[in-house]
């Protein structure tokens, strides 16, 4: 099954954002519902008027002899529009991970981008540091830009001490970071469900397709007819294929924008560490 691993995530561009509400999470349940209800409609549109289009057999409207991929894949059974209504879900859930995490990134390197930021740190220059915040536009920086609002504020704060003012500057990432992160994972939850349900849709499947098979042969009384038998054991195999073949995809999508949510998440905190100890180090 799936390796699924628990991670951290949030929302990109939430700088100047509002906090994620009820209303919010509504609006993403309606618009998570009307995606796979679409695919849903897609996949038994397609299976019925273009897999099930009677071109692709060789008896025509009968549909038991196939002559291509389409008509063989057809012949899967009932079973095949469930899979494909999965397989579309997750391509879609895909495509929309992929703008949110790759936009979450921002631009350059993240390492580079601290150091930059450390460098005009040091050089007591916190407009520059914001500026390169700007720049890079990403999860990180937009973190970081709060964090250095916030350094920048407690510079000029007489009435607070050090410690205090360093217990500011990390409530202030915190606050960021919980605006800025759990959006990252909102949908990933689709890729690990489909990751395990689509290779036991595609093992019901086959066992529908077995049934089917030896259905036939005890209703001919152990002389199955060649025709019948074939068509179960197409069903069976064609529903293990697509079954595997969703699972592969969401398993190595899940794992590979986890594994980009865990980069984006170790940036957040080492930005985190370089803004309190510069503060700590340059305004005792």
């Amino acid at each position: 099954m799936a390796d699924v691993k628990p991670t951290t995530a949030r929302p990109s561009g939430s700088q100047g954002g509002s906090r994620a509400g009820k209303p919010k999470n509504t609006n993403n349940f309606l618009v998570n519902l009307t995606v796979v209800i679409v695919c849903i409609i897609a996949a038994i549109v397609l299976y019925l008027y273009v897999l099930g289009n009677p071109s692709n057999f060789a008896d025509g409207a009968s549909r038991h002899t196939p002559k291509n991929a389409l008509g063989t894949t057809y012949t899967g059974g009932w079973v095949v529009p469930i899979l494909m209504s999965t397989l579309l879900t997750l391509i879609c859930f895909v495509i929309e991970r992929a703008l949110t995490i790759f936009k979450a990134r921002g631009k350059g390197q993240t390492g580079e981008f601290v150091r930059k930021v450390q460098y005009q740190l040091a050089n007591k220059n916190v407009d520059a540091a914001i500026a390169e915040c700007d720049k890079q536009s990403g999860s990180v920086g937009n973190v970081m830009r709060s964090g250095l609002l916030k350094y920048r504020e407690m510079i000029s704060n007489p009435d607070l001490d050090t410690d205090q003012k360093v217990l500011s500057i990390q409530k202030e990432i915190e606050e960021a970071t919980a605006l800025e992160l759990p959006m990252l994972e909102k949908n990933l939850v689709f890729l690990s469900t489909i990751a395990s349900c689509a290779t036991l849709l595609g093992l019901f499947g086959t066992v529908m397709g077995m049934i089917r098979a030896f259905a036939s042969m005890a209703a001919s009384g152990g002389g199955a007819d060649a025709t019948q038998l074939a068509l179960g054991i197409s069903e069976a195999l064609i529903n293990t294929a697509l079954g595997i073949s969703t699972s592969f995809v969401a398993i190595v999508a899940y794992n590979f924008y986890t594994t980009i949510i865990d980069g984006i998440t170790f940036g957040i905190d080492e930005s985190g560490f370089t803004l309190t100890q510069s503060f700590a180090a340059n305004y005792k």
